[in-house]
């Protein structure tokens, strides 16, 4: 591999750093998680205030636990949020008190059909208290009186995102975004912050940059509420986006398309992944993750999303089997590959007009033919030549030519640094769409 970049070994292990944080909506798991970013990108972290008014929500007041645990008729813990963050309903209000079997039950969540695993529930906007479990365990409880604590607090806070901007030349960003709120979720969470933490690495490491990149690590839904409400009046210009997450399952590949459709980072993604193998490509749908905010009509950036499993197509989604084992190694070096090759092409697609576009040019004595000699497919660099010479009309991109021609971009692109320097091209400043 590039040596800026993360094996799938460094990817995983830092999956697994993150894995004990006891994330939530708000709250210190949060900002932890946010500080192992920071240590190794330059992360600003932003606090927004509970009460706060984020486009038509607002942010909840901040959610502290201290213990939580049930105590079965013989004064043993059946279940303790020590243990996993995942056996405390998210956002429980705080309670101390003893119930019967019957009555405890209705506060019990668990999965039949998975009976060894807990799953992952949460209540952020309706106050109640509850725990979730293994169904074999909450089957085998006994009758009598349980003894139930929650020491939690509501309290006035904040909500904490992460942002971090890296400024390129050329007006116009690239935003990429992925969420930092689930607790022992390594698919649906870590995978995509430990991903994007690796992309910004690579990215950072480039002498230049052609567009700005913009990294979001936010709170799920009222994260990137609250970064667009923020910039309502003064949103940057976003010329391509990605979500992040579920990057490390079995599945392919999978790119969920923007709203709109065929925009530069729909067809963009659809190239590297047509080329890389196999994969999936999915139409837009307004259920999923973050992609659905930034593309509401109001703003409709070209925003699509990146991952593997769609959510709630593989068995593990929001289980306590959403665990290291799930996520492979390779599978996280591949889709950190599939972005490299994907910002590569973003900084790469240009639009050319031909100079000489009457008849073909004379490549030999221009010295062109020398360097596809010398190169290691010289049929397909002289094919690139020409399909660059001829899409170069002044309106077509090198993504374009791609297309019609079978070529990598970055073929293309290569031809098309050559033919400048042959005064036979010259670009055109056209935005993406």
């Amino acid at each position: 591999m590039d040596g800026s970049l993360r094996s799938g070994r460094e990817l995983h292990d830092f999956v697994a750093a993150l894995f004990p944080f006891p994330r939530s909506l708000t709250g210190d798991g949060v900002r932890r998680t946010l500080d192992a970013v920071a240590s190794r990108v330059p992360l600003v972290q932003h606090e927004v205030p509970s009460g706060t008014e984020v486009l038509d929500w607002v942010v909840p007041p901040e959610w502290v636990v201290r213990e939580a645990w049930i105590a079965g008729p013989d004064g043993r813990r059946v279940v303790d949020v020590a243990d996993s963050p995942l056996h405390l309903l998210g956002y429980s209000v705080p309670t101390r008190q003893t119930l019967s079997r019957e009555d405890l039950l209705p506060h019990l969540h668990s999965l039949p059909d998975r009976p060894d695993w807990t799953p992952f529930r949460t209540s952020y906007y309706t106050p109640q208290w509850g725990f979730c479990l293994p169904h074999r365990l909450l089957a085998s409880l006994p009758p009598g009186g349980y003894e139930v604590c929650v020491d939690s607090e509501l309290r006035p806070g904040s909500l904490t995102y992460g942002e971090l901007v890296l400024p390129g030349r050329e007006p116009g960003e690239v935003l990429v975004s992925t969420h930092v709120c689930h607790p022992e979720q390594a698919n649906d969470n870590l995978s995509g912050i430990a991903v994007a933490t690796a992309l910004a690495e690579h990215l950072q490491s480039l002498a230049s940059r052609r567009w700005t990149y913009r990294f979001l690590f936010v709170p799920g839904t009222l994260g990137s509420l609250a970064w667009l409400a923020s910039r309502r009046d003064d949103l940057p210009p976003v010329r391509a986006g990605l979500v992040l997450t579920g990057l490390g399952d079995p599945a392919p590949i999978t790119w969920k398309r923007s709203r709109r459709g065929g925009t530069w980072a729909d067809r963009v993604v659809e190239h590297v992944l047509a080329r890389r193998g196999e994969h999936r490509v999915l139409d837009f749908s307004p259920y999923g993750y973050d992609e659905r905010q930034y593309c509401s009509p109001g703003f409709d950036l070209p925003v699509g999303r990146l991952g593997r499993g769609v959510h709630g197509e593989y068995p593990e989604y929001h289980t306590s089997a959403d665990d290291l084992a799930l996520v492979g190694e390779e599978r996280l070096e591949e889709a950190l590959l599939a972005l490299v090759e994907v910002t590569g092409v973003l900084e790469r697609d240009r639009t050319y007009r031909n100079l000489s576009p009457y008849g073909e040019p004379q490549l030999g004595r221009r010295g062109l033919y020398r360097s596809i000699g010398a190169s290691l497919d010289s049929k397909a660099a002289e094919l690139a030549l020409l399909w660059v010479l001829s899409g170069s009309d002044g309106r077509t991109s090198l993504l374009d030519v791609a297309g019609r021609s079978g070529l990598a971009v970055s073929t293309l692109a290569d031809a098309a640094e050559q033919l400048v320097a042959a005064g036979l091209l010259e670009e055109v400043l056209v935005p993406p769409a």
